[in-house]
């Protein structure tokens, strides 16, 4: 279930710091209505401008923006949640790979390392604010006996009837509600896998862990999210 984000985010701010030319092009590319909706491939149609990128090409980077920002946007904001955070973060994300583009060595997919410049700016940004808040998973995961079945039973699913019972901006606001009480790096990993479709492969590249860390935290998490809406609409988390 994914959580609505309007494209006309899209329309980003212009900084007001003063950095170089390259810089001030891309200021104006994110303060612009209209995004290029070109499919992202990130194959060998994009090798030429990543090598035009490498030499300081400013059209290059303009063009690279217009294919990858309106993803990356996405990203960012359902991992910070904030407009303003976002627009600043997806900024300085290409103005990061404009300056270190060189850096880039081709072992993995360019997507992947825009993704991992994104998720890493992203945690940064709520490792240095304190509204953050996490909440303890054991409380919200399913609790078994020594025989494994369920402490409680029987066992309800309620998913099914929930169109029937919530209409869906209350069930996009219950999912985002709960999505925030993750831990950052575990909201990072459902977001690439449950909301932009990744593979546990390319998730762990992005975020800088192993693939068995991936799936465990998106297992965890997953369970977490089941439970938390569970609690919310009068369920037991069980």
């Amino acid at each position: 279930m994914a959580v609505s984000s309007s494209m006309a985010e899209s329309s980003y701010a212009v900084a007001t710091r003063q950095v170089p030319s390259a810089a001030q092009g891309l200021e104006s590319s994110l303060s612009r209505r209209t995004v290029y909706r070109r499919k992202w491939t990130s194959g060998k149609d994009d090798s030429a401008l990543i090598e035009r990128l490498k030499v300081g090409d400013q059209e290059a980077l303009e063009a690279l923006f217009n294919l990858y920002s309106p993803k990356l946007y996405n990203v960012a904001h359902r991992i910070l949640g904030d407009v303003a955070d976002t627009q600043e973060i997806i900024q300085d994300v290409f103005w990061t790979a404009y300056r270190k583009a060189k850096t880039f060595r081709g072992n993995s997919q360019f997507s992947t390392w825009l993704y991992r410049l994104t998720i890493n700016a992203a945690l940064g940004r709520i490792r240095r604010s304190k509204k953050h808040k996490e909440v303890e998973y054991e409380e919200f995961l399913p609790k078994f006996q020594e025989d494994g079945h369920h402490m409680v039973r029987p066992v309800v699913d309620w998913s099914d009837n929930l169109e029937d019972c919530y209409a869906k901006q209350e069930m996009q606001q219950l999912l985002k509600d709960a999505l925030d009480q993750l831990k950052p790096v575990d909201k990072s990993v459902v977001v690439l896998s449950d909301l932009e479709g990744l593979s546990d492969k390319e998730i762990a590249a992005a975020v800088g862990i192993t693939v068995s860390a991936v799936k465990t935290r998106l297992h965890r998490a997953r369970l977490f999210l089941r439970g938390k809406l569970a609690v919310q609409l009068g369920h037991s988390a069980a």
